[in-house]
Parts: C-alpha cells; structure tokens; sequence
C-alpha cells in the first residue's frame, strides 16, 4: 500500500532489547484517507471532550467539599478534646471526609478514563493505517506502536501479566479501565475484551510491559500521543483494539 513506506516495522529480538533500556523512536505517520471510521472518531472526540470539561468542573466542587469536610473534622477533633462535643460528631465527620475524597477519586478515575479514551480515538487512523503485525513483529509510527500477538487473549489472561509486574517492580499494575466501563459505556466505546495500563511506553515500566507483552504473544497497542500531543491519555492498551459501537 501507498503508505508503507511510512511505518517502522521491528522484529520482536530488536524491538526486546530496545524495551530493555533504549527508547523506540517515533517516527511520523501520515494520516490515511479511509483508516479510520472518520466522522465517527471526530463525534466520539467532541463528545469526550465535552465529558472531561464536565467531570472537570465536577472535580472542582468536590474539591472544596472535601476541603469544608476536613476543616470540619479538624474543628470537631479540637472540639471534642476540649469535652464539647461527642465521639460520635468526631466520627461523622470523619467518615464525611473518607466519603468526599472517595468520590473526588472517582471523578479523576473517570476524567483520566475519558483522556485514555481520546488519545485511542484520535490515534484510531495511524493504528488502522499500521495494519495487523506479523508474528513476532511490532509496527510503530506516529505515536503508536502496534503488536497483535501470536495467541488468543482474554481479560483472565491478565492475572498473568499482573504478577510479572509486581515480580519486577514490587508494585500493583496501574490499570486504569478494566472491559468495559461506565465511561466507555457512556461515549459509545467498545473495550469489552481490553485493559488499559496508566503507563507511558516509553517508561522504563512500560518499555518492560511491552517486552513482556511481546515474549508471551499478547496482543497489545501503546500510545505515546495523546490529547492536544500532551503526555496526559499516554497509555498500553492490552487487548484487540477498541472500536466505537455501532447502534442498530
């Protein structure tokens, strides 16, 4: 095809020791008439983009309700020290602040949700225009680096991938969307059968993420690029690539 002369196409020995400790180096991809779903990928952006303003504005009201609520707490710590007011005061408004900061949380789950989202949906052509990978191989340009894996995967494969984390950085996976979310379910996207890991590619985490991805054939898509070209929306997305629903 016309623009093949625009892809990186690495063989999985090179692409593993490039995960190892080298940087892969993005190139750029032009866009190809036709990759994409086009018109459809623009709405879905629009209208990510006008859920993030809102869960943005959300934020900023949560914010300053778990501000009041830990000012109360404190009052009422101060208060009951001095024998004015009872253990149960204290306790409410303790538990007023665990309620605040938890839905402070999930509001920044949710706008961190819709920034993966965007960055999959804005890169959705210079994934289509990179084409399906060959065994062993990987096809990188424009911020996206593509793997299809040798074998069959599902969301119970992913227990496997979590241990080989925790084994080499003693920490938990960051996954970000697990299947199908609210989020997804709200913007019209389809991520049944996908993870999506909170980790740039080119991190030294994510380098390892991709390298184990590709030993075990696992298929997989890492975005460098994301909203605006900001690192915000970076992610590995494991799984087939994620497509918007089509409604009947």
């Amino acid at each position: 095809m016309a623009y093949h002369h625009a892809m990186s196409l690495v063989p999985r020995r090179a692409f593993l020791a490039l995960a190892a400790g080298a940087l892969v180096p993005a190139r750029a991809l032009a866009a190809v008439p036709g990759g994409g779903s086009g018109a459809g990928d623009d709405r879905l952006v629009a209208s990510a983009l006008d859920y993030r303003i809102t869960l943005e504005r959300l934020a900023l009201v949560q914010e300053e309700q778990l501000h009041r609520a830990s000012g109360l707490l404190e009052r009422y710590t101060d208060l009951f020290a001095r024998g004015l007011v009872a253990r149960r005061d204290v306790e409410d408004a303790a538990s007023a602040v665990v309620a605040a900061r938890e839905r402070l949380a999930r509001t920044r789950r949710e706008i961190a949700a819709v920034e993966t989202m965007v960055a999959e949906a804005e890169a959705r052509r210079r994934v289509a225009a990179l084409g399906p990978s060959r065994p062993g191989e990987v096809r990188e340009g424009g911020g996206v680096i593509r793997g299809d894996g040798t074998r069959g995967w599902s969301l119970r494969d992913l227990p496997g991938i979590e241990r080989f984390f925790v084994s080499r950085f003693g920490r938990p996976l960051p996954v970000s969307a697990l299947g199908q979310t609210s989020v997804h379910d709200r913007l019209g996207f389809d991520h049944t059968q996908a993870a999506d890991v909170a980790l740039h590619p080119d991190s030294a985490e994510g380098r390892a993420l991709i390298g184990y991805l590709l030993t075990t054939g696992i298929p997989f898509i890492a975005y460098r690029s994301a909203v605006g070209g900001a690192s915000t929306g970076a992610h590995v997305h494991i799984g087939p690539p994620s497509q918007p629903v089509t409604v009947r």
